[in-house]
């Protein structure tokens, strides 16, 4: 049984969705890939992991760095898991390039190079936005490319992470 609940953050309304156990699903309320995949057949219910989940949230949205993890549950495929974990690993207020994230997997695999348009396909399509940091990944240029919930939150997340913004900049066409 699929089960979602609602957050109301400083930055838009939030949808929730989790199995019994592990939060499968984050999205900002009309953003690209709005709850994608997500069960017909679901609960509206209050359950564990997202009273976690909510005070993550709030952690988060107060400007500091929660020191808990919430479970999650990653539904997609070998390679957007890949990703996805690597993104975990990219510290709070921290970002990382589509190419460093395609550079890792290539190293993991045992290979020369991987696409970085690959990695941003993945990144793109994360269904656990926030706690899986995609925010955080951004164009080897310093631009602000690509997040499914706008380029406005993506600033505003980066900034409220105290993230050093000076080398960034918003491309003029390409962004989300």
């Amino acid at each position: 049984m699929q089960y979602i609940s609602h957050y109301r953050s400083p930055l838009g309304d939030i949808l929730l969705a989790a199995d019994q156990n592990c939060l499968t699903g984050l999205w900002f309320e009309g953003q690209k890939y709005f709850a994608l995949h997500l069960d017909k057949e679901r609960e509206e219910k209050e359950i564990p992991v997202f009273e976690k989940t909510k005070e993550w949230l709030d952690i988060y949205f107060s400007g500091k760095e929660p020191d808990f993890t919430v479970p999650l549950r990653f539904i997609g495929t070998d390679f957007q898991k890949e990703v996805w974990k690597i993104l975990c690993s990219i510290p709070y207020g921290q970002t990382m390039t589509y190419g460093e994230i395609a550079g890792k997997l290539a190293e993991k695999r045992g290979k020369k190079s991987m696409s970085a348009q690959a990695v941003g396909g993945a990144v793109g399509h994360n269904r656990i936005s926030i706690l899986v940091p995609c925010h955080r990944v951004v164009g080897s240029d310093g631009s602000l490319t690509g997040y499914a919930g706008g380029i406005e939150k993506k600033v505003k997340l980066l900034t409220l992470e105290k993230a050093d913004m000076k080398s960034f900049f918003l491309p003029d066409k390409g962004t989300l």
